[in-house]
């Protein structure tokens, strides 16, 4: 079968090639680029608690070493903090220059011998057919590529969707931030901050906010908003912006400081029509863009290639899936959709310069709190998406039981003990096209595997896990927030969990396996029986 075909070598390209990789799927790389990006130290990324864990996972570098974990988070209004949340170390966004991310990740590829990179490949055409796609490039080494399926990661400009006559409907200069990377020594260290309404800057919608954010070595990249309109942005006004900020910060002197980078970060929203086109396919920026009141969009572009990754390395090995490509498009742009909404609805409130709710008490800390939730993660503004009206979910089963984490919702990650018996994390089996079943069996951690793997009902479910429709792989931990001992949870390649089930129930778990498949979607089904056959249903 021919590769896959991804457009652009950013970020979201070089993942979603790398993940593909990982699921023994071939795929080319279209660079339009040299195969190298410039170091641009005020183009940073904050990543997510889980975005930075597969990251991490795909690369194997080092990245906390590479960036900046956050210790803690302060929010300040004029002179008051009105939050400070403090971090562990894997609780803390992880702060990453661009160019050292892309970097780790074209390491990981270098190595790869399924994945071609080919730099100075501007894709000009392509035409589909019904067993696959050609794409054509431009320029001295112009060629045909052929391939099974094609994916736009090419950005906000992106050629595939255009070529593809796909809208991208939305709202321009949405948000307009001044930029600084600098070299210097601030009052707190390895904090971020939101300052809100400076006391050094005059009252108005000028007044606006400031973000600093640590990078290593003593590094910081710094963010004004801006006011509304097209006020040029000149190295003077930065500069007066720096040296008053600083010394705002500082008690009035101006520290010493070393001027790396500037720039001006212009926050659009907009969100493709259609993900999908037959074979072709559009992931993070090529598909929406978001930004604002703290958001930050790659971590969505990043999940966008986590999610369709596992699903065109099942129809690349298995044949045609075509429900389950088609849950790529309803699962993430109805994530997508949402923090959109969410954020166009708090953009007024909190850019609003007063008004009624400007006399509302408390006011200002609920602002906080919403700009808070965009920056740390969390709420309608940041959190991860839960896939719970996905057309992969199984509905309800029979033997389903809650546990502390939503159906369809990013799984904890616990520790668990692996076919071979090591005790890894669960997000480490994650990526690798099998879905994971995880049984809770408390006390199993001060044992050897070989004296219970043939225990108890471990023999049942080891032979309901092995009817499955496809490989999955069984692992065990000793404990899962709000789970029973006994349960059993089925989690996607992903890191989605599909459902907890109250033991061993061979025809749930089946029919759960096979939605997630994008097949049919209810327990007890004649297969799933048929499976489970013999094995019994057990409730712990």
């Amino acid at each position: 079968m021919d590769p896959v075909i991804v457009v652009g070598a950013g970020p979201v390209g070089l993942t979603l090639a790398l993940a593909l990789a990982r699921q023994e799927v071939p795929c080319v790389v279209l660079d339009e680029g040299p195969g190298k990006e410039e170091p641009r130290p005020a183009r940073t990324v904050v990543l997510r608690e889980d975005t930075a864990a597969l990251m991490e996972r795909l690369t194997g570098a080092p990245l906390a070493q590479l960036g900046a974990r956050w210790a803690g988070w302060r929010s300040m209004r004029r002179r008051q903090v009105m939050r400070e949340v403090a971090f562990d170390d894997r609780s803390a966004p992880l702060h990453i220059a661009q160019h050292v991310l892309t970097g780790a990740l074209r390491a990981a590829l270098a190595g790869e011998p399924l994945v071609e990179i080919a730099a100075d490949s501007r894709l000009d055409s392509l035409e589909q057919e019904p067993s696959g796609v050609t794409a054509h490039t431009r320029g001295a080494k112009g060629t045909w590529w052929r391939g099974s399926y094609l994916v736009g990661c090419d950005g906000p400009r992106s050629t595939v969707r255009k070529l593809q006559d796909i809208r991208f409907p939305g709202r321009t200069a949405v948000e307009r931030h001044a930029v600084a990377t600098l070299r210097t020594e601030l009052p707190w260290q390895d904090e971020a901050l939101l300052h809100r309404l400076p006391p050094w800057r005059p009252s108005g919608p000028s007044a606006g906010e400031v973000t600093a954010r640590p990078l290593p070595d003593g590094v910081w990249r710094l963010d004004w908003l801006l006011p509304p309109g097209k006020e040029l942005v000149t190295p003077e006004l930065l500069l007066a912006r720096v040296r008053e900020t600083l010394g705002g910060w500082s008690g009035g002197t101006t520290p010493p400081y070393e001027l790396l980078d500037t720039g001006v970060h212009t926050v659009h929203h907009r969100l493709a029509r259609r993900w999908r086109a037959d074979r072709v396919f559009l992931a993070g920026d090529a598909a929406h863009l978001l930004g604002s009141l703290g958001t930050h969009g790659l971590d969505e572009g990043l999940r966008d290639a986590d999610n369709l990754a596992w699903k065109l390395a099942v129809t690349w090995h298995h044949g045609p899936h075509e429900a389950l490509l088609d849950s790529y498009q309803t699962e993430r742009r109805a994530i997508v959709a949402a923090r959109l909404r969410a954020a166009d609805q708090a953009l007024p409130i909190l850019r609003g310069g007063g008004g009624l709710r400007s006399y509302v008490p408390g006011s200002a800390r609920g602002h906080d709190a919403l700009l808070a939730d965009g920056h740390l993660g969390q709420g309608a503004l940041g959190a991860p998406g839960a896939y719970a009206d996905s057309p992969l979910a199984p509905g309800r089963l029979e033997g389903e039981v809650p546990v502390d984490t939503p159906l369809g919702a990013p799984v904890t990650d616990v520790r668990v003990t692996a076919e071979d018996g090591t005790f890894v994390q669960l997000r480490d089996r994650l990526g690798r096209g099998s879905l994971l079943v995880v049984l809770i069996a408390p006390g199993t951690g001060v044992w050897e595997r070989r004296h219970w793997v043939s225990a108890g009902i471990m023999p049942r479910l080891a032979a309901a896990v092995a009817a499955l429709p496809h490989p999955a792989e069984l692992l065990v931990a000793e404990r899962y927030p709000g789970a029973a001992a006994h349960s059993v949870l089925l989690v996607r390649p992903d890191g989605h969990l599909v459902t907890a089930l109250s033991g061993v129930r061979p025809a749930d778990l089946y029919a759960a396996a096979e939605a997630v498949l994008g097949g049919p979607a209810k327990a007890g089904t004649e297969a799933g029986a048929e499976a489970g056959a013999g094995a019994g249903a057990v409730s712990g």
